[in-house]
This record gives structure tokens, sequence and C-alpha cells, in this order.
């Protein structure tokens, strides 16, 4: 068996499990279960959210070492569950070690692609719902829409503009939703400033982010917990940012 083509194949499977938004024990037992299933006793797999190192010994006592450092990356749930499905498959059935790796590969060649027009309806619905969660009326509700269109417009179509860094990228989503919102209320559209501010930014709060975190530092996994704890706090500090340049300049009309 060519364990190095192996030892790249679960690399990958990682990766793409990172990718997707997987906690960071389900990273490790999963590249750890699958060169189980193909021979190879006691692997070493450390994983944090931008790096897996993964090191094994052959049954003839050679060791290979692998490591893949991890762009920055968001959540995709349907990826997700594929990635463990084909996993669980892989150790059950354990095919040849290039049907396996076509398999990873193919992880993406399916996934689901939406349109732009239905990713902003989704930034402008989240807020319309979240407005009477906190208390809001129907009028609060669609400027909160409209506000959550705003923020969605300037993620999909500003990347050019605002560049991709996360934390300024954020504050000037938040900036440009709390800015809105405040002259929607003024406009008399609205009841609560409020209500509509908070309901256009929790579409940017990272509340899996900081799930994970606090899941993964009462877990021991104190480093990749630390980061991801880290990347929440930057995050949330970028909206409190944002949100009030947005009001401070609103204010000055």
């Amino acid at each position: 068996m060519d364990y190095d083509k192996l030892l790249n194949c679960a690399v990958e499977l990682g990766c793409r499990l990172m990718y997707s938004g997987a906690e960071i024990y389900r990273v490790e037992e999963s590249i750890s279960r699958l060169l189980q299933a193909y021979g190879l006793e006691s692997p070493e797999v450390f994983a944090i959210p931008t790096c897996v190192i993964v090191s094994v010994t052959t049954p003839e006592g050679h060791p290979i070492t692998r490591m893949r450092r991890i762009a920055a990356h968001g959540t995709d749930i349907e990826l997700l569950e594929r990635c463990n499905q084909l996993c669980r498959w892989l150790c059950a059935q354990r095919p040849t070690v290039e049907e396996a790796r076509s398999l990873v590969r193919a992880l993406t060649d399916y996934a689901r692609q939406y349109a732009p027009w239905q990713v902003l309806m989704g930034y402008g619905i989240a807020p319309a719902f979240f407005s009477p969660l906190f208390g809001g009326g129907a009028a609060d509700a669609v400027c909160a829409l409209i506000g959550g269109l705003a923020v969605g417009l300037c993620l999909v179509y500003g990347r050019r503009l605002i560049g991709s860094n996360g934390f300024f990228r954020t504050a000037v989503c938040s900036a440009l939703g709390s800015l809105v919102s405040l002259l929607l209320v003024r406009m008399g559209l609205g009841n609560s400033l409020d209500n509509v501010t908070i309901s256009v930014l929790m579409v940017l709060v990272p509340g899996m982010a900081l799930t994970n975190a606090m899941r993964e530092i009462m877990a021991g996994d104190i480093i990749s917990g630390l980061s991801r704890a880290a990347e929440a706090i930057l995050t949330a500090s970028a909206i409190a940012i944002g949100s009030t340049v947005g009001l401070a300049i609103g204010g000055a009309f």
C-alpha cells in the first residue's frame, strides 16, 4: 500500500472538514479513524483552525508526516455532513486508496451554489424575523429587512472595495447597517432604533464561532478554543466599532 497517498487522502479529508466549520475533535477523530481503518496504528493527529499536522509510522517502521495550512474559512453544514458520511463509508468499506482519494476530491464537486439574490434574501429575511423576537412590530421588521439587504449587498458585492480582511469588512458592514437603520427610523418607517439596529447586526454576530470555542476549551483543546474565541471577540469588536461609527455619522446629519 502507498502510505504516502493514504496520508495525503486523510489530511485532505481533514482539511475539507475544517473548511466546513467542523469542531477540532471531529477533524482529529475522522483522520485518526480513517488511517486506523487502513491498518496504521496509533496515528498522531494535531489540528487547530489554521493548520493540520498528521504523523504516522508505517508497518516497516518508516515515519511519515504531513502538514497543511488552512486559509480563512466559514461554515458549510452540507459539506460537513457529506464529509462525515464519506469518512464512515471509507472506514467501513475500505476501497483502494486511489478510489478514496477520488471520492475525497469530489466532495466539493456537488456543492450547492446559491444565486446572489437568494443570498441577499437570506440577509434580509433573517433580521426581519429577529425584530419580533426582540419585541419589535411590523414596521421595525420591515426596516430590519431593508437594513439586512444593505448589509448583504455590502458583503456580496463590496468585496472588491473593502477587501477580504474580516475585521475591516465586518466593521464596514455594521457601520452601513446601523446607518441605514438610523435613517429609516428618522424617516418614520420604524419605531425603535435599538430594535432595528440590533436585528440587522445579528447577521454579523459570530455565534457559531463562539459556541465552538467554548466547546473546545471545555473539551481540553485549549489552543484551538482560544484561537476561535479570539476570532469571535475581534468580530464582536468590529461590530461594536462599526455600529458606533455608523450611528455617529447618522447623528451628524
